[in-house]
Parts: C-alpha cells; sequence; structure tokens
C-alpha cells in the first residue's frame, strides 16, 4: 500500500472512529466573529474532531426558469477546483488533510458541511475557504459532474416511482417552483454556463443568508477567526428572488397506472408551520397516527392486523413555503382499494373523535425520550440538529424546553389539530397497475 493511500486510510479511520461519540449534554455557546459571523457552537473535546454544518437560504427554487438544476449542478463542483488548485489538485489535498467535505442543495437551501481532525484544522479550513469564495467552475468538471446528473434523470425516466413522482408534484404545486425538477432536465443542465454557475453563487452564497453550526474539539476564541476566514468576505446580502407561498391541490387524484406486482399510495393534508403554536399538538397527533411506526394506528391496522403492506405511515413535512402531513404505503395490487379505504377509515376516526387519553401519555413519553437518540447521537447529527434550531429560529434553549411544550399540549389541542388538518379532501397519489 502506498503512503498516500496509507495516509488517507489512516485519516478516513479516525474520521470514522470518532463520528459517533455518546450522545451529547448539549451546551450551545453563540460565536460571534469580529465580522459579524454568527455561529453556534458545541465544543466537546471528547474526540479530536471537529464538524462544520453550514447553510445558505435559496437552493433550487432560485433556479433561473429554463435553467433548472443549476443548483444542484453547482454543489457538485465546489470540491471540483478552486482559487489555484484545479480539481486534481484540490482533492489530492483534502485527501492530505483527511477532511469529509460536501455540497447540496434541496428546494429552499443550499448546505455545505466538513468534518476534520482537530490537529488538521488549519490545512482543512484553507480548503474550505477556498470553495466557498472561489469556486472555479472549470469546464472539464461541469461537463463530467452534468454527464452523471444527466445520466442519473435517464435512468430514474424507467423508474415508475419517480414518474409519478414528477407528475404528482406538477399537478399538487402547480406552476410554483416546488414543482420543477430540482436536478433538472438533460436541455436545462445543457444550457447551463461557466457564467451562469459563478452568477448563482454571487447571489446566493451572502453572510445575510447563513447559519453556521460547529461540534467538536474547538473553542469559541479558536473559531470566531475561522468564521470569519471562511464567510468574512463574502457579500453582504444576498440577491434572491422572492417567492410565493405554495397552493397545495388538494382534493385531486393523479393516477399513474404501470404493471407493478405492488401499488403505491400517497395521500397529502394540510400541515402545520413550525412556528405555528398548533404545532406540538399536531406533532404528537401525527405520531398517533403513523409517525410513531410500529405504535401508529395506520401500522396497526395496514400491517399488524391485515398484512396489507410491509410499512404505512404519515409524517409532516414542513419548507419554506409550504406545510404538509403526508400518508404513504404500498400494498399488493390486488388489494389497493381495501388499502386506500383503511387508510381514510382510521383518517377519518382520527379527525372526528382525536386520540384516547392514553395514546396521548405514551405519545409524550416517546417524544421525549427518543430525541437524544434520533437528533444528538453524533457530532454530525449535533451539527444538523443545530442548523435546523436556527433555521425554524427555535432558539439555543430549545433542547431544554423540549420536553416541557411537549408534556404542556392538553388533549383537547390535539384533538383540534386533528380536526383542523383532517377534514381536508386529500390530494392522492396511486402508482401501480390498473387492476389496482
Amino acid at each position: 500500500m502506498t503512503a498516500p493511500i496509507m495516509k488517507r486510510f489512516a485519516a478516513l479511520f479516525f474520521l470514522i472512529l470518532f463520528s459517533a461519540a455518546p450522545s451529547y449534554a448539549v451546551e450551545i455557546k453563540e460565536v460571534v466573529s469580529p465580522k459579524g459571523i454568527k455561529a453556534w457552537l458545541v465544543q466537546d473535546d471528547f474526540v479530536p474532531l471537529i464538524s462544520m454544518r453550514f447553510s445558505f437560504k435559496g437552493g433550487s427554487t432560485q433556479d433561473p426558469n429554463g435553467k433548472e438544476g443549476l443548483a444542484n449542478l453547482m454543489t457538485g463542483l465546489f470540491d471540483e477546483g478552486a482559487g489555484d488548485l484545479d480539481s486534481e489538485t484540490f482533492q489530492e489535498k483534502l485527501d492530505d488533510v483527511g477532511a469529509e467535505m460536501g455540497f447540496n442543495a434541496d428546494d429552499d437551501d443550499v448546505t455545505g458541511s466538513i468534518r476534520m481532525l482537530a490537529e488538521k484544522r488549519d490545512q482543512a479550513v484553507d480548503l474550505l475557504t477556498l470553495a466557498v469564495n472561489k469556486p472555479r467552475f472549470d469546464q472539464a468538471p461541469i461537463d463530467r459532474i452534468r454527464q452523471q446528473i444527466v445520466a442519473g434523470i435517464k435512468s430514474s425516466e424507467r423508474d415508475p416511482n419517480t414518474i409519478a413522482g414528477r407528475k404528482f408534484a406538477e399537478v399538487l404545486y402547480g406552476d410554483h417552483p416546488y414543482g420543477r425538477r430540482s436536478e433538472g432536465t438533460e436541455a436545462s443542465l445543457n444550457s447551463i454556463t461557466h457564467d451562469d454557475l459563478a452568477t448563482f453563487h454571487k447571489r446566493n452564497f451572502a453572510r445575510d443568508n447563513l447559519i453556521v453550526a460547529v461540534v467538536g474539539s474547538i473553542s469559541p476564541e479558536e473559531l470566531s477567526p475561522l468564521l470569519d476566514k471562511v464567510f468574512g468576505d463574502l457579500p453582504e446580502k444576498a440577491e434572491l428572488e422572492t417567492i410565493s407561498e405554495a397552493k397545495l391541490a388538494f382534493g385531486q387524484i393523479t393516477r399513474v397506472d404501470y404493471a407493478l406486482p405492488q401499488t403505491s399510495i400517497s395521500m397529502v393534508y394540510p400541515g402545520v408551520r413550525r412556528q405555528d403554536p398548533d404545532f406540538f399538538a399536531a406533532y404528537i397527533m401525527n405520531h398517533i397516527l403513523g409517525g410513531g411506526t410500529f405504535s401508529s394506528r395506520i401500522y396497526n391496522e395496514v400491517r399488524e392486523k391485515r398484512g396489507l403492506a410491509y410499512s404505512a405511515g404519515s409524517n409532516l413535512v414542513t419548507r419554506d413555503h409550504m406545510a404538509a402531513l403526508m400518508v404513504n404505503t404500498a400494498t399488493r395490487a390486488d388489494r389497493a382499494n381495501e388499502t386506500l379505504q383503511i387508510l381514510k377509515t382510521e383518517i377519518a376516526k382520527m379527525a372526528k373523535d382525536g386520540p384516547t387519553e392514553d395514546e396521548l401519555v405514551e405519545a409524550k413519553k416517546y417524544l421525549v425520550g427518543s430525541y437524544a437518540v434520533n437528533n444528538l447521537d453524533s457530532s454530525s447529527a449535533v451539527a444538523s440538529t443545530l442548523i435546523g434550531l436556527q433555521d425554524e429560529n427555535l432558539g439555543r434553549d430549545y433542547i431544554d424546553k423540549r420536553a416541557e411544550l411537549i408534556n404542556a399540549v392538553t388533549l383537547d389541542q390535539v384533538k383540534e389539530a386533528a380536526k383542523k388538518l383532517l377534514e381536508t379532501d386529500p390530494a392522492i397519489l396511486i402508482v401501480g397497475s390498473p387492476q389496482s
């Protein structure tokens, strides 16, 4: 094994070994750099590892018409050359310091992350600084990453669930940007140029739409100058297009006939915003209805009692410009109608009567007790949680207050949330054999 490969293997070994430290007793500190960059920090010297995550508002909804897939393509190019380092040199230096760097675009945000050994912090931050501030967007990497995305798009064109999802999005969201393909199309991707990428980067990467979270072996005093180094020279204000609120097309039934052994069923109801006073009532209600998986009503009726599906459940979905409650399952084609009727029956029961007192007590116990396991079990998980808390403006004391907020919810409040959300005629997607 060559020396460079040995070096990379050792670095990756330490990253894997130290990426799952014990669950955190989280003390969140706010660090403000001399240039005003704010970050939430959980200092943890248990392992010599640092995880940084950051987010810029303005994801694929900011793609210009005809340039769909621009944000997604851009995120594949940040580690493909920056500053005076071409793609190969940048990747070699990233390997040398044993750091893991990644970028991603969703509908509303462009996110980035880096995990690094504390002893290699300065070298890793130098590379992150170049990637954030001076991506090269060289033509060869553009062509290569674009070809990879196009190949994925062509492959997915034969996937019935992908086809159905696209069709359902068009029906559900109409002409709202959420209804577009975030990965783009072959035609839109082929129209994207170096200048398009550079312009998108300049307009979206700015200090006023930035959220930063750091977890690991670094003090506030050490973090402060690093924040300025990575983010301090970005433009002060982003130039984002205003995105309207999505108006979901409830009451619509979308069918995609496909010769499949199973039929997939999705149902969409109104949701609730994270800042809504009724959020926790709706959150508990959803857990009892379908979010609790093995303990939920939908799972018990569809899977446990009748064996109609391997899984069945519901979840609350929130984006910057929409909120929804979604129910999903998949069953045998010849029993799809039966399964759909069971879902409708259980949802109608919840809307009419709400949960029982015993269900409420058990849901509260689970939702309080599982939070640390699901959100605070590694440095990366903590960093992601800190980003989410900042994005929703929940405050640094949220983790301490969360149990109290859940336990304060009454049975009447949960019943009211059920009535409010579930009495709407849902949007329904059915994918499968015509006989279903």
